[in-house]
């Protein structure tokens, strides 16, 4: 069986409940942890799940933190605090999920911050100014665009690697917005901290073919 991706949405964060955009990296509200700490008994087959590939904005990072702490390892955790699991799933921080907006509520913190913040995050995949809104993370169509088709195809590449695996599926958390160019659906529009599981699929000309998400078929 072929990896599964799962596109989740952020728990509710600040910034959804007060409106204001002015708030740089908002974190969870207590009702955002209580949505995230749900997804623990009711997310489908954590078995099966090899990652969980996050947005490195604060509130995606406390939801994937929240949501999956009974799959995560437990590194990512304090050690009196019981979360997490002896070689349990990699949390992996991709700045190509980021929001698509270039406001303060939809911008990063420094990896030096996140760093005094989360415990043993692998900051090595973001680049020292990946939370400036510039280059390959501006806000216009075309860049978000461009980012949306290599966050796919390193999902791609992710699945690849798990075949064969009894842990193959994906776990994408990731925002509101971009989850629209990521996924290909104009429509798509989950709740705060709703999923939606999707596979690969190979759509384009064979010269020139674009690696899509497509609705996993139990779920059409």
């Amino acid at each position: 069986m072929a990896s599964t991706v799962y596109l989740v949405r952020h728990a509710e964060s600040e910034h959804n409940v007060s409106q204001d955009f002015s708030q740089h990296d908002p974190p969870l509200t207590s009702l955002g942890r209580t949505q995230a700490a749900q997804l623990v008994t009711t997310f489908p087959s954590p078995e099966r799940i090899a990652v969980v590939v996050t947005s490195p904005l604060r509130r995606a990072i406390q939801t994937s933190l929240a949501a999956f702490s009974h799959v995560l390892g437990k590194q990512y955790f304090p050690p009196a605090s019981g979360l997490g699991m002896d070689n349990g799933a990699a949390l992996v921080l991709d700045a190509d999920l980021q929001e698509r907006s270039s406001m303060p509520c939809d911008t990063g913190s420094h990896p030096s911050v996140l760093d005094k913040e989360f415990l043993n995050l692998d900051l090595g995949r973001l680049h020292e100014n990946w939370e400036a809104k510039q280059g390959p993370y501006a806000p216009d169509d075309e860049s978000v665009r461009a980012r949306a088709k290599r966050a796919r195809a390193t999902l791609e590449q992710m699945a690849k690697s798990f075949t064969g695996k009894e842990k193959k599926d994906i776990v994408v958390v990731t925002h509101g917005v971009f989850m629209k160019y990521l996924s290909g659906d104009d429509d798509i529009n989950l709740p705060k901290a709703g999923w939606k599981p999707y596979t690969f699929k190979i759509d384009g000309e064979d010269n020139e073919q674009t690696l899509l998400l497509y609705e996993h078929p139990a779920t059409q």
